[in-house]
């Protein structure tokens, strides 16, 4: 298939751009920079310089494309994810962005869009597990990822393919939080966010990028993109203990994170997310069941990279 990739040099884009390409796909992918462009440009994609919030030059770069993937986004960094105006950067590219990209994508005859969302939109469901019927929540920093499945939803009424991922939290080369959480498990502190019996849905960077090349072949709908195996967060800070060969002295902020209120809501709540419909439509599995066995793997990368 020929792919166009948006947000192909983040923190999933950068592991999905060379699985798309090893796939046997030709791969177009928006570049912002000199820098980004030579990067994709190594990993056997074609760089293409466009605006995210221009449908009609969106439309130009995305003609001939079977599918365009949209992976764009601002996240802000780990210091600033609790102040509201941070998050104003990924707002706009999840609402304005993700609405060029779908008015693009139909006004240049594209098939298929496959939308980044996340997992956390769900609402609190204990110990039960959650699949992609279960009632989702609306909070302040959940705005733009409503947005998106939104424009993902009119591409479909429009008449086009639309495939909606809601992924679980990223971890892995890449992710920027995951280099700083290794730190702090190195200095023996365990990150709990929330009640450590609360559940925590994760997924490995590089199998969110399988997961990405499998939704090219999924049926339309929405999926949950997670591990088999979500852990406590008290099981999850364990598990990255293990990863840094440490033991937790104190963990934080546990409990105290309900305090924060809809700032933390998304990582506090308990998210027991299943990804039984989209192994079942696709076959798709990922490589890392949980975080026992993902944490160790992304460690030691880590460690070896310069």
């Amino acid at each position: 298939m020929k792919v166009f990739v948006t947000g192909g040099t983040g923190a999933l884009g950068g592991h999905t751009v060379p699985e798309l390409v090893g796939a046997g796909h030709s791969v177009s992918a928006l570049a912002r920079t000199p820098d980004k462009a030579a990067t994709l440009a190594a990993q056997g994609a074609i760089p293409v310089t466009v605006s995210l919030f221009d449908p009609s030059a969106l439309a130009e770069a995305f003609s001939g494309h079977d599918a365009v993937v949209n992976l764009a986004t601002a996240m802000p960094s780990t210091a600033l994810f609790m102040v509201r105006r941070a998050w104003r950067a990924t707002e706009r590219v999840r609402t304005e962005g993700s609405a060029a990209v779908a008015e693009a994508a139909l006004n240049a005859g594209v098939d298929r869009l496959v939308q980044e969302s996340v997992a956390m939109l769900y609402r609190d469901n204990g110990a039960d597990w959650i699949d992609e019927d279960a009632p989702v929540d609306r909070y302040p920093a959940a705005t733009g990822n409503h947005a998106a499945e939104a424009s993902a939803q009119r591409f479909a009424a429009a008449g086009g393919t639309a495939i909606v991922l809601r992924f679980g939290l990223f971890y892995g080369p890449g992710a920027a939080h995951s280099k700083q959480m290794l730190a702090q498990a190195r200095r023996h502190v365990g990150l709990v966010l929330g009640p450590p019996q609360n559940y925590l849905s994760s997924i490995h960077v590089a199998d969110a990028a399988t997961a990405v090349a499998a939704a090219l072949r999924a049926p339309a709908g929405t999926y949950n993109i997670v591990d088999d195996e979500p852990l406590t967060k008290r099981g999850y800070a364990d598990a990255l203990a293990q990863a840094a060969q440490t033991t937790p002295w104190v963990r934080l902020p546990g409990r105290a994170g309900l305090a924060f209120g809809h700032r933390l809501t998304s990582l506090t709540r308990s998210l027991r997310v299943s990804n039984a419909r989209f192994r079942t439509a696709t076959g798709w599995a990922p490589r890392y069941p949980s975080a026992r066995e993902g944490w160790p793997a992304t460690a030691a990368e880590l460690t070896r990279a310069p």
